[in-house]
């Protein structure tokens, strides 16, 4: 059973932050398909180009972004009703998102033309399909408590969550497409399974969350203009701030992920080191997860953020510093990891606290709007990760399937550590000047939010 702190917020049980973390694991098991093997898909089995598949993601990464703030603008306009406010996007949504991800990878028998249009057009259905999913999931998390730790520890299990799926994802399907005859019918098969066990898992998170922080949409003499509730979020200073650190820290992981096949093969001539890899910095980081709610209590979310982003660039400056060797890289790789887990982990927390602030500042509770705007900027990081790689390559001199120079291999060193290094400074030093919402400041505006007339909202038992 739930029970109260001495604040009056709803402390959460083991199963509802389990369940919340699960969600993400459902999440995963369909956006992961994308990000790990579409782009092969695309060249290998539908038989288009390369510069074509990477130019689906950049557009579709875009498109997405906008479809994010759409859906968070009409989640919050949506009046609340027995399953509540988030609940049934993440019940209904997820059956046509599991049916787009499939869509996603099938193979028509089109012309050239025809083929990239498809997937053009079915990517970007699944983004759609994704967002009325993903921001309400996300949102979920402000109105399931306003608990500082219990809310470091939904992050925490969201982390890990996502980081399973992850793991799992790149496990499981190959070995699935390549049991059978031919690849159309193994990826069908190999999507389609991971689509299913993705909504038995979104049904679990519906099943098992409950939200507790619940606020009736104002009603209003006139419809608000939806240019006025962005041109509020202006006023938001700890969003705006986490926006742009989430623009270049996902950035910076993105291109890394992006760069490290090439620095394995010809840096360290080792591409074998890749499963290893996977192994090592998705483990480190569902470890350092675990410790987010703890280190959150002793340090602050802020302090822990910068702590564990300057974990990440000094292991990153040493990488780059040091002469390229497996054992220096991988330690000095796991010893960073660790310290991104804490860093990748609280963001989704945090945003959660700007929604409490957004109210508190503008009277205003749009948990879609503000959720959404902080994924518009996650997806534009995706985005410009995804086609910048391709371009710093040539300009460092890259030549696949040869030899490298000694100015390239600099360069691909450059790219996996020195500038992702530099874009997670760049987010510090947002987060030190411009993240305002100090925990003495939070526990304020909780207090006041509490003790306001409550009008127009309510906080169940």
């Amino acid at each position: 059973m739930n029970t109260m702190d001495n604040s009056g917020s709803k402390k959460l049980t083991l199963k509802e932050k389990v369940s919340y973390g699960l969600g993400d694991v459902g999440n995963g098991f369909m956006f992961d398909m994308g990000q790990i093997y579409l782009l092969k898909f695309y060249t290998d089995v539908l038989g288009i180009s390369a510069y074509w598949g990477g130019l689906v993601f950049l557009v579709s990464k875009i498109f997405d972004a906008f479809a994010d703030s759409t859906v968070g603008a009409f989640v919050d306009k949506r009046k609340i009703g027995k399953r509540g406010k988030f609940r049934p996007f993440i019940l209904f949504g997820s059956i046509p998102l599991a049916i787009m991800t499939v869509i996603s990878f099938m193979a028509p028998d089109f012309s050239g033309t025809g083929k990239i249009v498809f997937a053009f057009v079915t990517y970007m259905a699944f983004g759609l399909a994704y967002s009325i999913v993903n921001i309400p999931y996300g949102s979920l998390a402000a109105s399931m408590t306003q608990d500082s730790v219990d809310r470091a520890s939904l992050g925490s299990f969201r982390a890990i969550g996502s980081q399973f799926a992850m793991l799992i994802s790149g496990m499981v399907v190959i070995p699935i497409v390549l049991y059978f005859p031919n690849q159309k019918l193994g990826y069908t098969v190999g999507i389609g399974t991971m689509a299913l066990i993705g909504v038995i898992f979104h049904y679990i998170c519906y099943r098992n969350t409950n939200e507790n922080v619940i606020r009736e949409p104002k009603v209003e003499k006139e419809k608000v203009p939806m240019s006025k509730l962005f041109k509020l979020l202006l006023s938001n200073r700890p969003l705006i701030a986490l926006c742009f650190v989430c623009l270049f820290m996902v950035a910076a992981s993105n291109l890394r992920t992006a760069v490290q096949l090439y620095y394995l093969q010809y840096n360290l001539k080792n591409t074998g080191l890749m499963t290893l890899l996977s192994f090592t910095s998705i483990g480190i980081a569902v470890i350092g997860s675990f410790f987010i709610p703890a280190l959150v209590k002793r340090l602050g979310k802020k302090n822990t953020f910068i702590m564990g982003l300057l974990i990440g660039i000094v292991a990153d400056a040493l990488n780059f510093l040091l002469p390229a060797s497996v054992p220096a890289f991988l330690t000095l790789l796991s010893i960073g990891s660790l310290g991104l887990s804490f860093a990748m982990g609280l963001p989704w927390v945090m945003v959660a606290d700007a929604v409490d602030y957004h109210e508190w500042k503008t009277g205003q509770r749009t948990e879609g709007i503000v959720y959404s705007s902080y994924s518009f900027f996650r997806k534009l990081a995706q985005a410009l990760a995804g086609f910048i790689p391709g371009v710093a390559l040539g300009l460092i001199g890259y030549v696949p399937n040869a030899e490298q120079t000694a100015g390239t291999l600099l360069g691909i060193k450059g790219l996996m550590f020195l500038v992702p290094a530099g874009l997670n400074l760049i987010a510090v030093v947002i987060l030190i000047v411009v993240y305002n919402l100090t925990e003495d400041l939070y526990i304020k505006i909780i207090d006041e939010l509490k003790n306001k007339p409550k009008t127009n909202d309510s906080l169940s038992a």
